[in-house]
């Protein structure tokens, strides 16, 4: 690849190190007859490992590698890549094309489109039975920390109500090349067996949003445009009041304020 022009839109910075992504693959526990989602095809490296454990569904947006990657997976008869945007993909229907009893999406994803991916795969109400991801190291702490952290954020709520997250292990930048300037880790979302239930999932996502609106403020101010007197109940059956901040709620809190807001008057 050394006559490759690397592309800041896509946000390029291919893994170099292969014993990483053997790792990546090893600590995914993935199971027999599976079909692998990933994003970023870039030089193949993951895609190759991958292929050792099931049917490889990949992603690239970059026609331009088309020829090197098409001459590298030639004679793979289970690695398919699509050249088109991800996020333009209608993936329901890319995956009625294969047959399989365990769906993993496993990718080096390109950073800056790291959220919404994964809302992509949460809104395709595809039945992923994991997802192990390498991101930046400071995004792996905010969707993976809890009550309390200064890493817990809106996207750590709302992550914690679909996936029991963890960081499996970090990533220096010297594995990639260009070499970018953060480090990175390699995170396991686990799908969770049963979900909270919730009245209005638009209402409950606008309340997590909302409470976070102003890191500093509290509940009180930052929900002040909803009934208060319901989110106080609420709290109070948890051991707060108004005065608690965001940062201090679980995602069954915000579970319980968003249904208590549903009921009628």
């Amino acid at each position: 690849m050394e006559d490759f022009r690397f592309k800041k839109k896509y946000g390029q910075n291919f893994i170099k190190d292969k014993n990483i992504v053997k790792k990546m693959c090893e600590l995914s526990n993935l199971k027999n007859n599976s079909l692998i989602i990933e994003v970023g095809t870039g030089e193949g490296i993951l895609t190759d490992v991958l292929s050792h454990y099931g049917e490889v569904l990949s992603y690239e947006i970059d026609s331009s590698l088309k020829d090197k990657l098409d001459s590298k997976f030639s004679s793979y008869k289970n690695v398919h890549i699509i050249y088109d945007d991800f996020m333009k993909r209608n993936i329901e229907e890319d995956v009625e094309n294969y047959s399989f009893d365990n769906l993993y999406f496993i990718s080096n994803v390109p950073y800056y489109i790291t959220t919404p991916i994964l809302m992509k795969i949460i809104n395709s109400h595809l039945n992923v039975s994991k997802i192990v991801i390498m991101v930046q190291k400071e995004v792996a702490k905010r969707f993976t920390s809890k009550p309390g952290s200064k890493d817990y954020s809106s996207i750590s709520v709302f992550l914690n109500y679909f996936f029991d997250s963890k960081i499996l292990f970090n990533v220096s930048r010297g594995s990639f090349y260009p070499v970018p300037n953060v480090d990175s880790a390699v995170i396991e979302f686990d799908i969770k067996d049963k979900l909270l239930p919730v009245s209005n999932y638009d209402l409950f996502f606008n309340i997590i949003r909302d409470s976070f609106q102003f890191k500093r403020k509290t509940i009180r101010n930052n929900l002040k445009g909803y009934d208060l007197d319901k989110i106080s109940e609420v709290l109070k059956n948890y051991g707060f009041d108004l005065s608690v901040r965001a940062e201090e709620l679980s995602v069954d809190i915000f579970v319980s304020i968003s249904n208590a807001l549903c009921k009628e008057k």
